[in-house]
């Protein structure tokens, strides 16, 4: 299948006409967003000239980040017509949520102790961030949004190499639930867990951390990637 003119049924793609600074990282970091958010779906092949148009850029920077995004394995080249986008297996998922979980849980709950309570107060205006794209159903903001409060807390564990393991296995999930998630009105749940997570950091409570950890990526496999457990 390929892209079509913009539609009800387009991607939701944030126009990013006039915005210079980081101007080729910021098209790379809005269609990397759409790919984990679901925007762009598995199977489908989508033509740079087709996509700028929704960017509001020329076709050459989202032609080059495509190319980008070939190298992590989010896309891969269809010769004479764009880039098909690819899919991830259940299985896959399940392992990505699992290598995170042996991460993310210990590393984040050992902040409780150690982290700086205004290395985590800076992390505040994130996660509201995240709270409100949630509240606005912008998928993209919400993604970049929940990267940029998770890899900058797993930062203050001062493990460079974990945290870019972690944005790799980010990168490669795919979030196909949050559109059904924001219409029902349950994706502002999930994001408000952010804000629970750091007020649980600055209780100093282990306990209550790693509980909030777990459930948010469960969260993140059960509900996000479209999949229910059977015991919902």
């Amino acid at each position: 299948m390929t892209d079509r003119p913009a539609s009800p049924a387009a991607p939701a793609l944030p126009s990013l006409g006039g915005r210079r600074p980081n101007y080729r990282e910021r098209v790379v970091d809005v269609l990397r967003a759409a790919l984990i958010a679901g925007e762009l779906r598995p199977g489908e092949v989508y033509s740079a000239p087709g996509l700028a148009p929704r960017l509001g850029v020329s076709a050459t920077p989202v032609r080059e980040a495509m190319l980008e995004l070939v190298k992590e394995g989010m896309v891969e080249i269809v010769p004479n017509k764009g880039f098909r986008v690819t899919a991830v297996s259940e299985k896959q998922l399940d392992e990505y949520t699992h290598v995170r979980s042996l991460i993310e849980i210990p590393t984040t709950a050992g902040l409780a102790a150690t982290a700086d309570p205004a290395d985590l107060e800076a992390l505040r205006p994130v996660a509201q961030e995240i709270v409100g794209s949630a509240l606005k159903g912008d998928l993209i903001a919400y993604v970049e949004a929940d990267l940029t409060f998770h890899l900058g807390l797993l930062a203050l564990a001062g493990n460079d190499h974990l945290v870019e393991v972690v944005r790799d296995l980010r990168r490669r999930s795919r979030l196909f639930g949050l559109t059904a998630l924001a219409r029902a009105g349950r994706l502002t749940a999930s994001a408000e867990e952010h804000l629970e997570l750091l007020d649980a950091l600055l209780a100093r409570d282990e306990q209550a951390v790693r509980e909030v950890m777990t459930r948010h990526l469960g969260h993140i496999r059960g509900l996000w990637a479209a999949w229910q457990p059977t015991d919902d």
